[in-house]
This record gives structure tokens, sequence and C-alpha cells, in this order.
């Protein structure tokens, strides 16, 4: 076996019996075996007795702390909020996992752009997790945050760095946490970190930094538009879902246009917003209950499942079918007497469609109708996400108890849209 006193973090060109491989030593838990991180982002484990031949191109050597922030007052300055994901991560070269880029001096190095664009006036880390372990606890506590930034009067609008996983549950719990927004406040993200060359996170970065200068007050979510680094899409919070597991422009509007063309230099408005008005003072609403629940509807699907929830939640928001059905009189397992009996006991049933785009219609067939009639709550064209944090949020308001169904169908932040022509589409 040929002798290599490789250390993690070393960047070394291997030879094996068919080929050469360059790539990063990693710490391995097992000692006969290198674990490499290639430059295509991927680990592999080498046994050490296949290795022919191998040599250190770069020996690893601990980074020195600078500071690359510079306060630039010149220009005009936003606020900065870090709560984690693939946007807020770096390579730790001797493991292969991450670590979290949580002060300014760090972000300065890796995304420099955005510092040419605005003076990032205040950063604040409330916490750092990956969206899928998030609760309503952390989005209670980004929109606390938020709110405190837009009170700043120096600060023109809020950026946000988030996961992609669930993105679209925060922006909706934003855009109703946050009511009668003056600036606004952006989300944005990144699907491949810093340290891959297709990484999107520059360019999203940017572009949300150029679109919380825009006079459009509202929670939006700013990224790539398409697989190309060549403009983003500013898109609604409550009217936005991530459509793809990897790709870079994986967000889509949906039952709705986007509401701006965004560059880093530049901004082209493409549909109606809400405008700025220094006038107003936001006002923080964070009312809401966990005790509500998101069902997908599948064939042969037990009404039982409705006494299971009625018994700890408050409400449920099911994924129906078609333009709003579920099994109902003609069926052999109806849902009809069991929603009957719990929606007259208070519980608060709502449908959204399965289909990511179209709207429900119940008066078109006589089953949606049954259902109208059973008192279960039709929400036309909303996202399922987003009806659930709605939901979440209604309940959560004593004071909405005796009209739930009122609030749910009034239009807070754009959860509603008008239909599409086929143009729009």
């Amino acid at each position: 076996m040929v002798e290599l006193n490789f250390q993690p973090g070393d960047y070394v060109k291997l030879r094996l019996a068919l080929e050469e491989m360059e790539g990063r030593i990693l710490e391995s838990p097992d000692s006969s075996v290198f674990l490499i991180k290639l430059n295509s982002g991927y680990n592999v484990g080498i046994p050490k007795e296949n290795i022919l031949a191998g040599r250190v191109l770069k020996k690893f050597k601990e980074e020195p702390v600078k500071n690359y922030y510079l306060e630039k007052k010149d220009l005009p300055s936003i606020g900065l909020v870090i709560t984690g994901g693939t946007i807020a991560a770096k390579l730790n070269p001797k493991t292969g996992g991450v670590h979290w880029l949580t002060n300014i001096e760090e972000f300065a190095k890796f995304y420099p752009e955005i510092f040419q664009i605005v003076n990032v006036k205040r950063i604040e880390v409330p916490f750092m997790t990956a969206s899928e372990s998030m609760t309503s606890d952390h989005w209670i506590k980004i929109a606390q945050t938020v709110n405190n930034l837009l009170l700043d009067s120096e600060i023109k609008g809020v950026v946000i760095t988030h996961g992609t996983d669930f993105l679209s549950y925060t922006s909706a719990a934003l855009s109703f946490f946050l009511k009668d927004l003056n600036k606004p406040v952006i989300l944005t993200y990144s699907q491949r970190s810093i340290d891959r060359a297709s990484s999107d996170a520059n360019l999203n970065l940017q572009c949300a930094a150029r679109m919380a200068l825009s006079d459009a007050a509202e929670v939006m979510l700013v990224g790539h538009a398409s697989i190309n680094d060549d403009f983003c899409f500013s898109l609604r919070g409550t009217k936005v879902r991530k459509l793809h597991s990897s790709r870079r422009d994986a967000f889509k509007p949906i039952n709705s246009i986007p509401l701006a063309k965004v560059w880093p230099d530049k901004i082209e408005f493409i549909s109606n917003y809400t405008k700025r008005d220094d006038k107003k003072k936001p006002i923080l609403d964070t009312g809401f209950t966990d005790k509500v629940a998101l069902v997908k509807f599948y064939p042969g699907q037990s009404p039982d499942i409705l006494d299971f929830y009625a018994l700890k939640y408050k409400g449920i928001v099911i994924e129906a079918a078609g333009l709003g059905h579920l099994p109902v009189s003609e069926a052999e397992h109806s849902w009809l007497p069991n929603l009957k009996k719990h929606i007259k006991n208070g519980f608060v049933v709502c449908a959204v469609a399965q289909t990511i785009y179209g709207r429900l219609d119940p008066l078109v067939y006589s089953n949606g109708r049954e259902l109208v009639n059973a008192g279960v709550i039709f929400l036309e064209d909303m996202l399922a996400e987003t009806a659930l944090v709605k939901l979440g949020f209604v309940l959560g308001h004593y004071g909405w108890k005796s009209k739930v169904k009122e609030k749910m169908l009034e239009n807070f932040s754009g959860e509603f849209s008008e239909r599409l022509t086929l143009n729009e589409i």
C-alpha cells in the first residue's frame, strides 16, 4: 500500500487503476478509507489499498479572520436577517459538511456584490436552522425581527435569507403577520451552495437587495427566473411554491404572475403591487394556533380521519379532488355524516385544490354543492400551504371565532387572485 500523509482539508490528486481524480480530503470515520469531496460537489470513499499514487496539490491552511466588510453610508441602507439554509452556509473543508455564516464579515467575504448595491445597516440572526426544522415559533420570531428593522427610518427594506424546502410557508406566515407594510420584505435563498460554480446565491442576493429598495411594500420571494444567471423574478409571498427539488428556478408563481423582473441594477414591474407609503406604520399581528392540519384526500380514504383531527385540532385544510370533490351521498364511504357532525360542533373544514394550478368551484356538480351545504369552506385558488397558515392565523384570533368563514374568504395579502387569461399563464 502506498504511504500517503494526507490531512483533512488537503486538496489532492490520486491515481487509481483506471482513472485519476482530484478533490479535498475530508475527515473519515474509517481509517482504511480516504473520504474525498470531488470538484463536482459529491463525496466518495476510496479504499486506501486502491490508490496507486497520490500527491498534495494544496495543503490545507486555516484562513485568518479578516474583516471583509466596510460600511458604505453613501448607499441606501437595508436590514439583513439570516435564518439558515444553503445560502447561509459554507463548506467545512475538513468534514465536508457546512457551517453557518452568522456575521457580516463572513457574509461580505462570500457575497461582496450585494455590498456594492446597498449598505447593510443592521444584521440580525434570530436563529439558524434548516427550514424543515422550523415551527410557527420560528415564523413569529422572524416577523418580530423584521418588524423591528422596519421601524428604523434609515432602512429602506429588509432581506431575509432562508432555506428553500419550506420557504413558501414562511413567506405566507410573514404575509399575514406583517400588516400595513410600508417597505419591501424580501425572502431569498439558494439551491446550490456558494462553493459550487453553479451556485445561484449571488444573483439571488443581488436581486433581493435591489428589490428591497423598490417601492413595492409587500412580502415577496426573489430568486432565479430561469436556470441561467440572467435575472430574477419577484413573487408574491402568498402565491408561490417550490416546484423542483434542485433547479435554480425552483420557485414559480401559482395562479398568479410575477410582480417584477429584477436585475442587480434595475427592476421592471409586470403586475400590480402595493406601493410604499412612508406614512404607514407596520402592525405586527402574530396571533396563531398550531391546532390545524393539512390533509390530502386519496381514493378510498376513510372519513374516520376527521374523527382523529376533530378530537385534538381546531380545523383542517383538505386537498380535495377536481373542482372541490370528496365522497358524498352516492359513495359507500361518504364523508358527509362525519363532516356534518364535526362542523356542527365547531370544527373548521376548508377545501383547496389538489392540482397545482386552477381554482375550486363547488357549484358546478352536485357533489360540491352537498359539501357547501355541510359547511365546508371552499378557498377558490388559494395554495394549500397558504391556506394552512391562514387557517392557523384566523383561528389564533379569539375575537374572530364567530366569523371564521368570513375571515378565511377575506383577501388579506393577495392570497386570492383573479382568473388568469391564457396569455398570462
